[in-house]
């Protein structure tokens, strides 16, 4: 599924795109996707590709929020979790910096 969906955004021409390992460190996916549209029609159509995708492909249900905004669309495929965003959002909200590593302070 990871690389269905990786793929796709390569192809749709997607920016910035980057993968997170979730697996050790949440419950809710095993890895998060976060990429940048250039436009708001841009964010909406690789998030609806993704899901044409999906379904056709996996024949996986996925849901979407943020559609209508298209400032920030996330995607739930299950063990997938995608954030298409507009570079300016993206920016701001610095979602992959939420999950990096730390490192560990010397003791």
């Amino acid at each position: 599924m990871l690389d269905l969906i990786l793929n796709t955004l390569q192809n749709d021409k997607a920016e910035d795109i980057v993968t997170l390992d979730l697996a050790d460190k949440s419950s809710i996916a095993d890895h998060m996707v976060v990429a940048s549209g250039r436009s708001t029609r841009q964010v909406v159509a690789l998030a609806e590709n993704i899901i044409d995708q999906l379904k056709q492909v996996m024949s996986v249900q996925s849901r979407m929020e943020g559609k209508e905004s298209g400032d920030w669309v996330l995607l739930d495929a299950g063990d997938v979790i995608v954030h298409i965003f507009r570079p300016e959002v993206r920016d701001f909200y610095q979602l992959e910096k939420m999950w990096q590593e730390v490192p560990s302070a010397a003791v």
